[in-house]
């Protein structure tokens, strides 16, 4: 039997070993064909802009690493933007085809790229963009194109912004699995998921403010793009005028109704040619390929540029956590840099722990006592966002950021009615007073509540007192912004959370101009491991999503996304300054 088992583990390690090397050989054949990047690029060539994985503000990819880019899930934004900034002046690139997306991204990135595709324009390049159907924020990006095609049975969404939020009180009482609760008083509409079943007037009021605001932003961009008025864009997604490629074309939101080889003919027609077979085509992920070797920006000096994305733990951090770790590390590396006259933090973030928040408060405090520091914020910088953001010299941010949401609170579960449900009795036994702390299987003891409401409050007027003195407000002031309140980009600079609207290089340019420079080079930090590196970890992990699913089939769906929220809330140690519930914006 013992030989058996031997022999199997022994063919099983193999087919293993022979995978990695197979794996290896295609790397080794992908980086040879690399070194024919730049020749791959042709003249009279179409830029390609397919956008269907993941977009992520930065990837950490390390150039020098001979595995960068292998595996890798997502795409970065500011590659992407680099390589439409590196094709607005390559003679061989004449235009770009928008061409079938299904954008993974936030409204702010969107923004990004829409802004770098109009910029692009502006050499005098064209713009087609092209798709069998248009979600919203696929049509808001291909707006911008010159001249906007769909196939004829394909769909347009335009309809206006929504978002969804889901309350817990019920599935509480029935399952016995209770969240407590602790917030500073006038917290109330972030937590109201595990306290209500419906949400209140004041919730709406401000999403529905925060929606309008985001909504306008987009119409704006439209309307200038497709000279259409912004009032008329409101009646064509009241009245769903771009549902079929009939009412689209007839409500001027998409040029022409094409199939895909006639929408060649366009691209042929524009770049001069007589047959589409004589297009070259330049995907997006072989461009990037050639443009991240091309430095635009150049000079002695350096601006650093750290990317602080996702949400925030007490952790060493990663390519999507925020950790005091990585991201001290970074900052402390652009501090100490000679070279370095200028830091942007890029924040995008929904927040998390507060104490971790308040450790990178620090460093950036300490850098900014060297060297000016600016603000970039993404798609989100909420709650631990915005507070580690609150004190640099300059804080920017897109129309459509998602900001503020200043507010503390602590999510406990507590499984007592279940555990009386099943049969289970817990007995503490302690030395002291306070040694018996909590007890998942108990009510909450008023005592052990009164310290962490206490803690809270503490931490909320800290977290104001970090915002006043970064803003130059008073404790009042902030406070009536704060309370939880999430606002967009636009109207954060009203409140004065933020100083400007503007991108990355908007915030890139105004460091330059703080430091006295007229040319620089940049430096990103930090350094993640490549995709390679995280994919070789991941096979370890292949056999805990294979339990997930088999825990999954076997308890239902109900129960194991009790048992998910409960492991998100073991994750999440302390105090928590973040947006208790995803915005999911469609």
């Amino acid at each position: 039997m013992n030989f058996l088992r031997n022999f199997l583990a022994s063919i099983l390690g193999s087919l293993f070993a022979f995978g990695i090397l197979f794996v290896m050989f295609l790397i080794f054949i992908s980086l040879v064909g690399a070194s024919e990047d730049e020749a791959s690029v042709k003249k009279n060539s179409v830029l390609e802009l397919q956008l269907q994985r993941p977009i992520s503000d930065y990837t950490g990819i390390n150039e020098v690493d001979p595995f960068a880019g292998i595996f890798e899930q997502s795409q970065g934004l500011d590659e992407i933007i680099h390589a439409i900034e590196v094709a607005k002046n390559d003679e061989r690139i004449k235009g770009i085809s928008i061409n079938n997306n299904f954008i993974i991204a936030g409204l702010a990135q969107t923004q990004a790229i829409r802004k770098s595709l109009e910029d692009f324009k502006s050499a005098g390049k064209f713009i087609y963009a092209y798709a069998d159907f248009y979600m919203q924020r696929d049509y808001y990006l291909a707006s911008v194109a010159d001249s906007v095609f769909i196939n004829p049975v394909g769909v347009l969404d335009f309809k206006g912004l929504s978002t969804e939020v889901l309350y817990y009180k019920d599935l509480q009482e029935k399952s016995g699995i209770k969240m407590e609760v602790i917030r500073h008083g006038k917290y109330k509409s972030a937590v109201e998921p595990y306290l209500e079943n419906s949400m209140s007037e004041d919730n709406r009021t401000q999403l529905s403010e925060l929606l309008h605001s985001l909504w306008n932003s987009m119409v704006t961009d439209i309307s200038r793009n497709r000279s259409i008025t912004e009032s008329d864009l409101n009646i064509i997604a009241d009245t769903l005028g771009g549902r079929t490629p009939e009412y689209a074309i007839k409500s001027g939101l998409i040029d022409d109704i094409l199939f895909y080889d006639e929408y060649e003919g366009k691209l042929s027609n524009a770049l001069g040619l007589t047959t589409n077979k004589d297009i070259n085509y330049s995907t997006l992920d072989e461009y990037v390929k050639y443009s991240n070797k091309k430095i635009l920006k150049k000079g002695d000096d350096k601006i650093a540029i750290v990317f602080a994305q996702g949400e925030i733990f007490y952790d060493e951090g990663g390519p999507d956590i925020i950790g005091q770790g990585i991201i001290n590390e970074a900052i402390i590396k652009a501090r100490e840099d000679k070279k370095v006259k200028a830091v942007v933090l890029r924040v995008n973030s929904p927040g998390g722990s507060a104490l971790t928040s308040d450790i990178i408060w620090r460093e950036v405090a300490l850098t900014k006592e060297v060297k000016p520091v600016v603000v970039s914020m993404g798609n989100v910088a909420a709650s631990g966002g915005y507070y580690i953001a609150a004190g640099a010299d300059r804080i920017f941010a897109e129309p459509t950021t998602i900001t503020g949401s200043i507010g503390v609170f602590g999510t406990i579960p507590n499984l007592t009615e279940l555990a009386g449900d099943i049969g289970i009795n817990a007995e503490q036994v302690g030395t002291n007073a306070n040694a018996i702390d909590y007890s998942l299987f108990e009510p909450m003891k008023e005592s052990f509540k009164n310290r962490v409401q206490e803690s809270i409050e503490d931490t909320y007027q800290t977290f104001l007192e970090r915002v006043s003195q970064g803003r130059n407000l008073t404790m009042a002031q902030v406070d009536s912004v704060a309370q939880g309140r999430v606002w967009s980009g636009t109207e954060a600079v009203e409140v004065g959370l933020v100083d400007e609207l503007g991108n990355l290089d908007d915030a890139i340019k105004a460091a330059a101009e703080i430091a006295g420079l007229e040319s620089y080079g940049i430096r990103k930090f930090p350094k993640y491991k490549s995709g390679f590196e995280r994919f070789m970890e991941d096979l370890e992990g292949a056999s805990v999503q294979f339990k997930e699913t088999l825990i999954k089939k076997e308890i239902g769906d109900e129960a194991f996304m009790i048992l998910k929220e409960l492991q998100s809330f073991k994750e999440r140690k302390g105090i928590q300054a973040r947006m208790p519930f995803a915005l999911d914006i469609k």
